[in-house]
């Protein structure tokens, strides 16, 4: 059920996007919705700027699931069109056995193949976790596919 509450969210926000019609070079875009491995998610990024977007993600573990939001600055790879790479901080929250909080740092590579509606990122994404049990884990990220809105 917290599943299909969140897809419907991310559909929400995709369907409300304000910024279908505007123009943008071939292999820019404004926002996408997709999946993202390792472990398996949802994921949703929407430009707020030319180059900051804010990503949302959903993972859905056996033992619970995890949200994550991240604020993202993004920069073109000369060379290299539709190429850029991201950095930024974010936070999540983890709903296991128990209730947990915390912050999260990505690092990673956006690229939209030209000609087409889709987009893969592929990303580290180092966490700490706050509150009975606080550690860090470096083994979150993983790639993303995306279907690009526009």
């Amino acid at each position: 059920m917290k599943s299909k509450i969140i897809l419907f969210g991310l559909i929400l926000l995709t369907l409300s996007n304000d910024s279908i019609g505007q123009s943008k070079s071939e292999n820019e875009y404004k926002s996408a919705l997709g999946a993202k491995y390792r472990p398996l998610g949802v994921t949703y990024k929407n430009f707020i700027g030319n180059n900051k977007a804010i990503e949302g993600v959903a993972y859905f573990l056996e033992q619970g699931a995890r949200v994550t939001l991240l604020y993202e600055v993004h920069n073109s790879i000369n060379g290299i069109d539709g190429l850029k790479w991201y950095a930024g901080p974010g936070l999540h929250m983890s709903l296991y056995n128990n209730y947990v909080i915390g912050l999260d740092g990505v690092l990673g590579l956006d690229y939209r193949i030209p000609s087409t509606s889709i987009g893969l990122s592929l990303d580290w994404q180092p966490s700490f976790d706050f509150g009975k049990g606080s550690n860090f884990n470096g083994d979150w990220g993983g790639l993303s596919i995306r279907y690009i809105f526009n």
